[in-house]
């Protein structure tokens, strides 16, 4: 039985029915967003908001870009899914470009972030056992503290969060957790059954933690002496984000497998992948790993068309010079309501003083005057904007942050 059209009109009314039918698993701000265009959103009231979020960077292209928006329309007409069972016209001419954009040999299509990871770990135990020869159901994966790489019951399990991990045992085993930026830890951690280590070059939900200069370089040489695979977690961090295409480049680091998502669809649908060579991600055979959706030629279009518009370099460019724009105007209001910012292109976290309210409260007062950010860990708000921001629009958005903090 269908509702009215009224039952669903005016911001209160449709949050009451989300909470009454949609399973409690987030704490959003109280905005309904009807429509979005660029770098700006509307909700049913008729009100414009400047998001600052990019839904954790999966739309770094801002919403509804033309570009993309065109190839999914004309996807749309001509073929939507297959399933692997079959080849599509739109998968293997995406893998080649996406595999040429990341310098490597071969692409495994899934959806999600999550999956990518959980995908980048099987990958790895396999080649401990088939290539490393590793003693079977023995191969370990080194992590980092304060990482934050999906929520299945496998990621979370090497979690620290308690919110993420509390109460969805038991855990898989075979991870071990060292500090986050802290080379020594991971060599030490190493043994000879040790498959890889999995980072997130900057770790994005612990609020935009960026590691020390030299850690990407160290871990790469540390895995390279003792056969371990570098898989660098790019979900959040990767395609044009931090103002390069990877935030491994900011090192001149190459890892075996990248974990690719989020902005890799646009914001259009969910599109993920494992990018590495063909030693590495070669090691998975014909009905070992798959899914339904994973490659679909919908994906694919849009995904191609993501990687076209990264290959001109111009949305790296924009985040290094906007980035270091909003750094700069950031840093003024340290110690006016503000205690650290962390910035890596046009993303930053930004730690909030307690004396002025937690970052769900100032993120709250943000969203009165029409700038949506999200919080994380009690006092770090996050700035993702798309890549398409101008100057002005973030010139306006620091000072409204600077007004709430004033008041």
């Amino acid at each position: 039985m269908s509702a009215t059209p009224s039952l669903y009109t005016g911001s209160i009314r449709i949050i009451d029915v989300e909470d009454a039918h949609v399973a409690h698993n987030y704490h959003p701000l109280p905005v309904v967003i009807a429509k979005g265009e660029g770098v700006w959103v509307t909700d049913v009231e008729g009100k414009r908001y400047l998001d600052l979020l990019s839904a954790y960077s999966a739309l770094n292209f801002g919403h509804g870009h033309p570009a993309l928006l065109a190839a999914a329309t004309e996807q749309l007409g001509r073929l939507t899914l297959t399933s692997r069972a079959y080849h599509n016209d739109r998968l293997g001419v995406f893998a080649a470009a996406l595999a040429k954009l990341c310098g490597k040999d071969l692409v495994l299509p899934m959806n999600t972030g999550a999956e990518a990871v959980e995908t980048g770990i099987k990958v790895a135990r396999a080649w401990a056992y088939r290539v490393k020869g590793v003693t079977p159901d023995a191969a370990t994966v080194v992590v980092a503290n304060g990482n934050f790489h999906g929520r299945t019951t496998t990621i979370v399990g090497f979690s620290d969060d308690p919110q993420a991990r509390d109460d969805f045992g038991p855990y898989a085993a075979g991870f071990v957790s060292v500090p986050f930026g802290d080379a020594a830890a991971i060599e030490a951690a190493i043994t000879p059954d040790t498959a890889a280590v999995l980072l997130e070059p900057i770790q994005g939900e612990g609020g935009v933690v960026i590691p020390p200069v030299g850690y990407l370089r160290a871990v790469r040489e540390i895995c390279d002496r003792h056969n371990v695979l570098f898989i660098a977690d790019e979900i959040q961090s990767g395609l044009g984000r931090v103002g390069e295409t990877f935030a491994c480049d900011r090192e001149g680091v190459v890892p075996d497998l990248y974990l690719l998502g989020k902005a890799l669809g646009g914001g259009i649908l969910p599109v993920s992948a494992v990018v590495g060579n063909a030693d590495v991600l070669g090691v998975i055979r014909p009905g070992e790993h798959g899914s339904t959706f994973g490659g679909n030629p919908l994906a694919a279009a849009v995904g191609l068309r993501v990687v076209e518009m990264l290959d001109t370099g111009e949305f790296q460019r924009r985040a290094s010079a906007l980035g270091e724009h909003l750094e700069a105007k950031l840093d003024e209001l340290v110690g006016h309501g503000v205690t650290t910012v962390r910035i890596a292109g046009l993303w930053a976290g930004v730690d909030i003083d307690p004396a002025y309210g937690t970052g769900r409260e100032i993120a709250e007062k943000l969203l009165a005057r029409g700038v949506l950010v999200k919080d994380t860990h009690g006092q770090t708000i996050r700035i993702a904007p798309p890549l398409v921001i101008r100057a002005t629009e973030l010139d306006w958005a620091v000072e409204q942050l600077k007004l709430v903090l004033a008041d």
